[in-house]
């Protein structure tokens, strides 16, 4: 514990302050990286050994990115985002059938390879977009920053309700098979912790007062998302026999181990901020 908070502490600050200062191609670059570092441990998790097949695999990706950055082609950021979202619903149907995928065969180590690009791209095309906002990559517009830090703070606040209000009050496990720590009572904790700093940073991102319903829908469905990233990835640890992603992080795990709720947060947070004319 003390370790998770030495890390937190650490870390916070410097991602809260990148993302509200810096001009978003740095931004891009600096999730590209974290990224593909959550995708090499993917790459691991599913059970690719050499690291040379690994590699490629990673610039495989990286030359995706890099090539969707260099043509600025913004409506194809916003269809690569919704790709995602359609993953992540498939993704609550690969959860509902755990077995799926569990032995380690060349179809379904393709398959899972296949599902760490359409997390890891789709993702950092949503945070890219959020970035910027109604501006351009050059000159993006100033809530841009505030709107994918609310994001970021939707995902950790309901990570921590979740944990706090799971592992006091926590007993009816939420889904045995694939996570055996989560239970339903730190489900309502995350749930309400994320509703909350939604509703609370309405008048910070310029979202009136008559849309906190509108408001309220958007950050529950983010934490809805977030929690289907973070069970997804405990699916594909459980299928390898892995506790964590990594150890990079102390008290944390991996970079995977981070990000996993983003991953699927950021893209349905960003369809739905514009779908609901947020």
């Amino acid at each position: 514990m003390i370790q998770r908070i030495v890390t937190a502490a650490v870390l916070a600050p410097l991602v809260v302050l990148a993302t509200l200062y810096l001009p978003t191609p740095y931004v891009a670059a600096l999730a590209a990286a974290l990224f593909l570092g959550g995708l090499w441990e993917w790459s691991h998790l599913v059970g690719i050994e050499r690291k040379t097949w690994r590699g490629l695999y990673l610039i495989a990706n990286c030359v995706l990115m890099t090539g969707l950055l260099w043509a600025r082609a913004l409506p194809l950021f916003t269809l690569v985002s919704l790709i995602g979202v359609a993953w992540w619903l498939a993704a609550l149907v690969w959860l509902l059938r755990p077995g799926l995928g569990r032995d380690a065969g060349v179809l379904a180590r393709a398959g899972k390879l296949v599902a760490g690009t359409l997390a890891i791209v789709p993702a950092w095309c949503a945070l890219v977009l959020l970035h910027k906002g109604d501006g351009t990559l050059a000159h993006p517009d100033p809530l841009g920053p505030r709107w994918l830090l609310l994001a970021l703070l939707i995902v950790w606040a309901a990570d921590s309700g979740a944990y706090a209000l799971g592992s006091t009050l926590g007993k009816r496990k939420l889904v045995p098979a694939i996570s055996p720590g989560k239970t339903w009572m730190g489900l309502w904790g995350g749930i309400a912790s994320g509703l909350a700093v939604g509703l609370l940073a309405m008048d910070w991102v310029h979202v009136k007062p008559a849309q906190w319903q509108t408001m309220a829908a958007l950050a529950l469905v983010t934490v809805a998302a977030s929690v289907i990233g973070d069970l997804f990835e405990s699916l594909m640890k459980r299928h390898s026999g892995l506790k964590d992603s990594g150890t990079l992080f102390p008290g944390h795990g991996g970079v995977l181990d981070r990000i996993d709720s983003l991953l699927a947060a950021l893209p349905v947070l960003w369809i739905g901020k514009g779908w609901l004319g947020l």
